[in-house]
């Protein structure tokens, strides 16, 4: 660390924290360090397709931020062919109608989680990142400047002027940010959904199911669970899923009930095909879970970021998308920041600009799981109304100004500055831009 610098802890080494460290190490004036609670990163998590707003994002955060996910991607298409995500009705009268192309974008590419991670722990120095760093409580001090103490389940600590939460959705600083009795601290499960996965390998895949969905992101709709397949690692592994709606409900003993093939009979026999694939091996699986809405990001220097401030259900397919727009406008936030007094402006101006658009997406998807299962006001009897639905809120997701958004929260800290011009404030805010905790 370099006199002067201002000292940022960020906790998660996921797709947040990665993205928005990448941002910052090319800061001379930041000193930033990952705080990662796993030993070493496993392959573990769904493909993503991310769509344009995500690839906006990285583009802001630095060519080189953006560039590692081009390189980590298989390409959908050529680099000047737009791509989508077709959503296909799966089951019911009509049967095989495409109703939305979703993350239209040039060159879409699909990427495994681990891949990504990957190519952005490639662009930071190995001495700002520590593994197997578990964060177990969190001390605030106020003694001339912000200051925030770690606490890690090795029994060591550090001091730092930020600390940004970025450690998923059973967030450590979620927890202390609101308290944890508080009803948004932990995650939830509302509809009770279930994700039946599995990778097979992609020259396997094509024996058994159409073998252009080892190509493409199909969504296929129904009652009785929503069909997903991803390539993933330069086309060498495909995803597949099966999405219930109310498996958990249904569990006895804690346990989901198996995937029953059978259960699928009036689905489609493209979809039908991939249910099959899916039900030999559905040891991939897991339960899904979101956050209801957090009242603030952000308390003094304090703040969090990507699903520790608004996991979701991944039914938009936007929830990295938002994590990387997090990044962005953090990233841009912290390079006007030059003295510890200022860091609770920063944060109070992202959550002013993120927490609204980001809470919006958490309901967006949870929507999209009920559109996908039948479940929304009988809309998938008609084709015309769901199209009308997905490409209103595919705008709203994937054409959003995230450049925009990034001077947005710009504006805002100036004026934040220029309130509060005699420096910190009288107590950590809490969110509301006044600087005032309310009790």
């Amino acid at each position: 660390m370099t006199k002067g610098q201002i000292q940022v802890a960020i906790v998660g080494g996921g797709i947040a924290g990665l993205a928005l460290a990448a941002g910052l190490v090319r800061k001379p004036h930041i000193d930033v360090h990952v705080y990662e609670s796993v030993p070493a990163y496993k392959d573990v998590g769904a493909g993503l397709a991310l769509h344009l707003n995500a690839i906006k994002a990285m583009a802001l955060i630095g060519p080189e931020v953006r560039q590692a996910y081009f390189d980590k991607a298989l390409a959908m298409g050529d680099e000047d062919q737009e791509m989508a995500t077709e959503v296909i009705l799966g089951q019911g009268s009509h049967k095989g109608q495409l109703v939305a192309e979703l993350g239209r974008a040039k060159g879409r590419k699909t990427v495994s989680r681990a891949d990504l991670l990957d190519g952005f722990l490639a662009l930071i120095p190995k001495d700002k990142i520590t593994f197997g760093k578990k964060l177990v409580d969190i001390q605030e001090r106020v003694s001339g400047k912000p200051n925030v103490r770690l606490t890690f389940q090795d029994g060591t600590e550090v001091e730092a002027d930020c600390l940004l939460g970025a450690d998923g959705v059973h967030s450590v600083t979620r927890s202390h940010l609101l308290g944890a009795d508080h009803p948004a601290a932990s995650p939830k499960n509302h509809d009770g959904w279930r994700i039946y996965r599995t990778m097979v390998p992609t020259a396997e895949a094509r024996k058994q199911i159409n073998p252009k969905w080892t190509t493409s992101v199909p969504i296929l709709l129904g009652p009785r669970g929503h069909i997903n397949c991803i390539p993933l690692n330069k086309n060498t592994r495909l995803s597949a899923g099966v999405a219930v709606r109310g498996a958990v409900f249904s569990a006895k003993d804690g346990c989901a009930p198996s995937l029953d093939p059978a259960l699928y009979a009036d689905y489609s026999e493209e979809a039908q095909q991939i249910v099959r694939m899916v039900a030999k091996d559905t040891s991939a699986s897991w339960t899904a879970a979101d956050h209801d809405h957090a009242p603030y990001y952000t308390r003094g220097p304090i703040g969090i970021l990507g699903d520790a401030a608004h996991a979701a259900m991944p039914f938009a397919g936007n929830g990295a998308a938002q994590a990387l727009e997090d990044a962005a406008v953090l990233d841009s936030l912290l390079a006007h920041v030059r003295r510890p007094a200022q860091i609770e402006h920063a944060l109070l101006a992202f959550d002013r600009v993120r927490r609204p658009r980001s809470q919006a997406v958490v309901d967006l998807a949870r929507k999209f799981g009920r559109v996908f299962a039948y479940a929304e006001d009988g809309m998938h009897e008609d084709p015309a109304r769901m199209m009308e639905f997905f490409g209103e809120t595919a705008a709203f997701t994937n054409e959003f100004d995230v450049e925009g958004q990034n001077e947005a929260a710009l504006k805002v800290f100036r004026e934040l500055e220029l309130e509060f011009a005699d420096g910190w404030t009288n107590g950590y805010g809490n969110g509301n831009g006044n600087g005032v905790v309310e009790t």
